[in-house]
């Protein structure tokens, strides 16, 4: 008789941690999402209290790169994620043959041009090297900034899919290195100029409205949000998340947090 209630006592165990786990059903109160650093990780933070109000647990797990956090949600080894902007979304879809959606739009890191050897961007010289993001939506928005301040000349001005095969006037004559987005502020004493998003370059201990030679402005459509899969975005937990993130707490702690190196998009 002990042996019997002990299975079952095991068994009943084994039952509740299996709904805690991320990708169960719409009852379970635990949620799993992954985020970069800064500012993503930081901001879920603060909605954590928010969520346990609502009977949600929040469990925020960093990552260091802008593939896993997708590939995570899509393997169901995580809820959702926080990390990404919309356009980058569009073209990891696209690339993918995924179908990934956004649940709501939360900030706007203003993308930057950076340099340690140079104090204006009048500065930069012929043949400078240039660093960039070789993913294909940050790589674009990174051409559109410097095109957008006369350093080169795009076929199209408004493709943010825009590569250095696009460049059709280099008056400079600037060579580019396009690397992993996380590793563009250690290239900053080998290059001439990089342009980093501002989730690494704070995480670097840059500044965007201090130490940027060229930044975006607030009009910037890669707004940065809440993104999990087609069968999970109308989960009350990631409805609960997603409210929670659009909040004035959150707003207010984005503002004096990042200083506008970070903008609210709500």
């Amino acid at each position: 008789m002990k042996k019997l209630i002990v299975v079952a006592a095991a068994l009943l165990l084994l039952a509740g941690c299996s709904s805690s786990q991320p990708g169960g059903d719409a009852s379970t109160q635990k949620l799993v999402v992954a985020a970069t650093a800064v500012p993503h990780a930081e901001i879920l933070k603060q909605v954590k209290p928010i969520l346990a109000k609502e009977g949600v647990e929040l469990e925020i797990k960093v990552f260091a790169d802008y593939v896993q956090p997708n590939v995570q949600v899509l393997e169901k080894s995580v809820d959702a994620n926080y990390f990404q902007s919309k356009p980058y979304l569009d073209a990891f879809n696209h690339q993918r043959g995924t179908d990934l959606v956004m649940v709501t739009g939360v900030h706007i890191e203003p993308l930057g041009a950076y340099s340690r050897k140079f104090k204006s961007i009048d500065q930069l010289p012929d043949g400078a090297t240039v660093s960039l993001p070789n993913d294909p939506s940050n790589g674009g928005r990174a051409l559109l900034l410097i095109a957008k301040h006369g350093l080169i000349t795009l076929k199209d001005p408004s493709n943010v899919l825009s590569s250095p095969k696009d460049i059709i006037a280099n008056p400079k004559q600037l060579k580019f290195r396009e690397l992993e987005a996380a590793m563009l502020p250690r290239t900053l004493d080998e290059v001439d100029l990089a342009l980093i998003n501002t989730n690494y370059a704070l995480a670097a201990g840059l500044h965007p409205i201090k130490d940027a030679l060229l930044i975006e402005d607030k009009d910037s459509p890669y707004v940065n949000g809440l993104v999990t899969r087609q069968d999970n975005k109308d989960d009350p937990r990631i409805q609960k998340l997603a409210k929670a993130l659009n909040s004035p707490e959150v707003k207010a702690f984005i503002e004096q947090k990042y200083q506008g190196a970070v903008l609210p998009a709500f």
